[in-house]
Protein backbone atom coordinates (compact mmCIF):
# COMPACT_ATOMS: atom_id res chain seq x y z
CA UNK A 1 0.00 0.00 0.00
CA UNK A 2 1.45 3.37 -1.01
CA UNK A 3 2.22 6.03 1.56
CA UNK A 4 0.47 9.40 1.59
CA UNK A 5 2.12 12.83 1.73
CA UNK A 6 0.37 16.18 2.00
CA UNK A 7 2.47 19.09 0.76
CA UNK A 8 1.40 22.63 1.61
CA UNK A 9 2.82 25.15 -0.85
CA UNK A 10 3.35 22.76 -3.76
CA UNK A 11 2.79 25.01 -6.75
CA UNK A 12 6.48 25.79 -7.37
CA UNK A 13 10.02 25.52 -6.07
CA UNK A 14 10.76 23.13 -3.22
CA UNK A 15 7.13 22.12 -2.70
CA UNK A 16 6.66 21.25 -6.35
CA UNK A 17 9.90 19.25 -6.38
CA UNK A 18 8.73 17.28 -3.34
CA UNK A 19 5.54 16.46 -5.26
CA UNK A 20 7.47 15.39 -8.35
CA UNK A 21 9.93 13.18 -6.46
CA UNK A 22 7.38 11.49 -4.21
CA UNK A 23 5.00 10.91 -7.13
CA UNK A 24 7.84 9.26 -9.06
CA UNK A 25 8.13 6.76 -6.19
CA UNK A 26 4.40 5.98 -6.25
CA UNK A 27 3.43 7.86 -3.12
CA UNK A 28 -0.10 9.18 -2.94
CA UNK A 29 0.72 12.88 -3.24
CA UNK A 30 -1.76 15.54 -2.18
CA UNK A 31 -0.44 18.90 -3.35
CA UNK A 32 -1.95 21.93 -1.66
CA UNK A 33 -1.86 25.01 -3.91
CA UNK A 34 -3.55 28.39 -3.75
CA UNK A 35 -4.44 28.06 -7.45
CA UNK A 36 -4.60 24.35 -8.44
CA UNK A 37 -5.74 25.15 -11.98
CA UNK A 38 -2.49 27.01 -12.60
CA UNK A 39 -0.45 24.15 -11.12
CA UNK A 40 -1.88 21.64 -13.60
CA UNK A 41 0.60 22.89 -16.16
CA UNK A 42 3.63 21.60 -14.28
CA UNK A 43 2.48 19.10 -11.64
CA UNK A 44 2.68 15.36 -12.47
CA UNK A 45 -0.59 13.87 -13.68
CA UNK A 46 -0.81 11.43 -10.77
CA UNK A 47 -0.67 14.21 -8.16
CA UNK A 48 -3.90 15.10 -6.38
CA UNK A 49 -4.09 18.90 -6.61
CA UNK A 50 -6.16 20.52 -3.88
CA UNK A 51 -6.93 24.14 -3.08
CA UNK A 52 -5.03 25.32 -0.01
CA UNK A 53 -4.30 28.82 1.20
CA UNK A 54 -2.61 28.56 4.59
CA UNK A 55 -3.58 32.16 5.40
CA UNK A 56 -7.28 31.29 5.13
CA UNK A 57 -8.69 29.30 8.04
CA UNK A 58 -11.65 28.19 5.92
CA UNK A 59 -9.33 26.83 3.22
CA UNK A 60 -7.42 24.74 5.77
CA UNK A 61 -10.69 23.51 7.29
CA UNK A 62 -12.06 22.57 3.86
CA UNK A 63 -9.01 20.45 3.04
CA UNK A 64 -9.18 18.82 6.46
CA UNK A 65 -12.82 17.95 5.81
CA UNK A 66 -11.89 16.54 2.39
CA UNK A 67 -9.13 14.44 3.99
CA UNK A 68 -11.64 13.08 6.53
CA UNK A 69 -9.12 12.13 9.24
CA UNK A 70 -7.36 9.54 7.08
CA UNK A 71 -3.91 8.47 8.32
CA UNK A 72 -1.14 10.65 6.89
CA UNK A 73 2.43 9.40 6.63
CA UNK A 74 4.02 12.76 5.95
CA UNK A 75 2.97 16.40 6.21
CA UNK A 76 5.33 18.89 4.57
CA UNK A 77 4.63 22.48 5.57
CA UNK A 78 6.38 24.39 2.82
CA UNK A 79 4.20 27.44 2.14
CA UNK A 80 6.12 30.61 2.94
CA UNK A 81 6.97 34.15 1.92
CA UNK A 82 10.18 36.12 2.33
CA UNK A 83 8.86 39.62 2.90
CA UNK A 84 10.96 42.78 2.55
CA UNK A 85 14.64 42.16 1.81
CA UNK A 86 15.96 44.84 4.16
CA UNK A 87 19.71 45.21 4.45
CA UNK A 88 19.69 46.49 8.01
CA UNK A 89 17.50 46.51 11.10
CA UNK A 90 14.22 47.93 9.80
CA UNK A 91 10.70 47.32 11.05
CA UNK A 92 8.28 46.41 8.24
CA UNK A 93 4.92 48.04 7.69
CA UNK A 94 1.86 46.54 9.34
CA UNK A 95 0.50 44.86 6.21
CA UNK A 96 3.87 43.36 5.28
CA UNK A 97 4.48 42.07 8.80
CA UNK A 98 1.01 40.54 8.92
CA UNK A 99 1.50 38.81 5.55
CA UNK A 100 4.82 37.26 6.59
CA UNK A 101 3.66 36.12 10.03
CA UNK A 102 0.29 34.83 8.85
CA UNK A 103 1.93 32.73 6.14
CA UNK A 104 5.08 31.55 7.92
CA UNK A 105 3.76 31.12 11.47
CA UNK A 106 -0.03 31.05 11.73
CA UNK A 107 -0.31 28.90 8.59
CA UNK A 108 1.87 26.09 9.99
CA UNK A 109 0.00 26.30 13.31
CA UNK A 110 -3.31 25.77 11.53
CA UNK A 111 -2.01 22.92 9.40
CA UNK A 112 -0.50 21.05 12.33
CA UNK A 113 -3.66 21.54 14.35
CA UNK A 114 -5.77 20.24 11.45
CA UNK A 115 -3.62 17.28 10.40
CA UNK A 116 -1.41 16.46 13.40
CA UNK A 117 -3.64 13.67 14.66
CA UNK A 118 -3.71 12.12 11.16
CA UNK A 119 0.09 12.02 11.16
CA UNK A 120 0.28 10.67 14.71
CA UNK A 121 -2.18 7.91 13.83
CA UNK A 122 0.14 6.77 11.03
CA UNK A 123 3.32 7.15 13.13
CA UNK A 124 4.39 9.68 10.53
CA UNK A 125 6.42 12.86 10.17
CA UNK A 126 5.57 16.55 10.19
CA UNK A 127 8.32 18.50 8.44
CA UNK A 128 8.17 22.29 8.63
CA UNK A 129 10.35 24.18 6.15
CA UNK A 130 12.24 26.62 8.31
CA UNK A 131 15.56 28.29 7.60
CA UNK A 132 18.95 28.71 9.19
CA UNK A 133 18.02 32.40 9.15
CA UNK A 134 15.60 31.55 11.97
CA UNK A 135 18.38 30.27 14.22
CA UNK A 136 19.08 32.76 16.98
CA UNK A 137 22.44 31.14 17.74
CA UNK A 138 23.65 31.25 14.13
CA UNK A 139 22.37 34.73 13.26
CA UNK A 140 25.17 37.03 12.11
CA UNK A 141 23.40 39.25 9.56
CA UNK A 142 20.98 42.15 9.87
CA UNK A 143 18.91 41.63 6.73
CA UNK A 144 15.37 40.26 6.28
CA UNK A 145 14.26 41.02 9.82
CA UNK A 146 10.62 39.97 9.37
CA UNK A 147 11.58 36.70 7.68
CA UNK A 148 14.14 35.85 10.37
CA UNK A 149 11.60 36.52 13.13
CA UNK A 150 8.95 34.44 11.39
CA UNK A 151 11.25 31.44 11.05
CA UNK A 152 12.38 31.71 14.67
CA UNK A 153 8.69 31.65 15.62
CA UNK A 154 8.12 28.67 13.32
CA UNK A 155 10.90 26.82 15.11
CA UNK A 156 9.15 27.43 18.41
CA UNK A 157 5.85 26.06 17.13
CA UNK A 158 7.70 22.95 15.94
CA UNK A 159 9.07 22.38 19.45
CA UNK A 160 5.63 22.82 21.00
CA UNK A 161 4.01 20.53 18.43
CA UNK A 162 6.74 17.95 19.02
CA UNK A 163 6.02 18.00 22.74
CA UNK A 164 2.33 17.34 22.11
CA UNK A 165 2.37 14.99 19.12
CA UNK A 166 5.58 13.08 19.83
CA UNK A 167 4.01 11.01 22.63
CA UNK A 168 1.11 10.27 20.25
CA UNK A 169 3.43 8.75 17.63
CA UNK A 170 4.41 11.62 15.32
CA UNK A 171 7.90 12.99 14.68
CA UNK A 172 7.88 16.77 14.25
CA UNK A 173 10.95 18.57 12.87
CA UNK A 174 12.18 21.86 11.43
CA UNK A 175 14.17 21.67 8.20
CA UNK A 176 16.64 24.07 6.60
CA UNK A 177 16.65 23.33 2.85
CA UNK A 178 19.91 25.16 2.17
CA UNK A 179 20.33 28.19 -0.03
CA UNK A 180 18.32 26.97 -3.02
CA UNK A 181 17.94 28.30 -6.55
CA UNK A 182 14.23 29.15 -6.39
CA UNK A 183 12.25 32.36 -6.84
CA UNK A 184 12.95 33.07 -3.18
CA UNK A 185 16.59 31.96 -3.13
CA UNK A 186 17.52 33.61 -6.41
CA UNK A 187 19.66 32.44 -9.35
CA UNK A 188 22.97 32.70 -7.48
CA UNK A 189 22.00 30.30 -4.68
CA UNK A 190 24.33 27.44 -3.84
CA UNK A 191 22.28 24.34 -4.70
CA UNK A 192 19.56 23.23 -7.09
CA UNK A 193 16.00 22.46 -6.04
CA UNK A 194 16.41 18.77 -6.87
CA UNK A 195 19.60 18.52 -4.78
CA UNK A 196 17.91 20.15 -1.81
CA UNK A 197 14.82 17.95 -1.95
CA UNK A 198 16.82 14.77 -2.46
CA UNK A 199 18.74 15.63 0.70
CA UNK A 200 15.63 16.58 2.64
CA UNK A 201 13.90 13.36 1.66
CA UNK A 202 16.86 11.33 2.89
CA UNK A 203 16.79 13.21 6.19
CA UNK A 204 13.07 12.45 6.54
CA UNK A 205 13.59 8.78 5.63
CA UNK A 206 16.35 8.40 8.23
CA UNK A 207 14.43 9.95 11.14
CA UNK A 208 13.79 8.11 14.37
CA UNK A 209 11.66 9.01 17.38
CA UNK A 210 14.79 10.47 18.98
CA UNK A 211 14.78 13.21 16.31
CA UNK A 212 11.39 14.54 17.41
CA UNK A 213 11.67 18.29 17.96
CA UNK A 214 15.00 18.65 16.12
CA UNK A 215 16.21 21.31 13.66
CA UNK A 216 18.10 19.72 10.73
CA UNK A 217 19.52 20.90 7.43
CA UNK A 218 19.27 19.07 4.12
CA UNK A 219 22.50 17.15 4.80
CA UNK A 220 21.23 15.87 8.15
CA UNK A 221 23.31 18.24 10.26
CA UNK A 222 21.63 19.36 13.48
CA UNK A 223 21.30 23.14 13.76
CA UNK A 224 21.21 25.26 16.89
CA UNK A 225 17.99 27.01 17.76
Amino acid sequence: MSKTVLIAGASRGIGLEFAVQYAAEDWHVIAGCRAPEQAKGWAPANVDLQTLDVTDVNSVAALSWHFDDAPLDLLIVNAGVFGPDTGSFAAPGDDTFDAVMHTNVLGPMRLIQAFGSCVARAGGVIAVMSSKMGSITETSGTDALAYRCSKAAANMLVKVAANELGPQGATVISLHPGWVRTDMGGPNAAISVSESVEGLRKVIDDLSADDNGCFLDYTGRKLSW
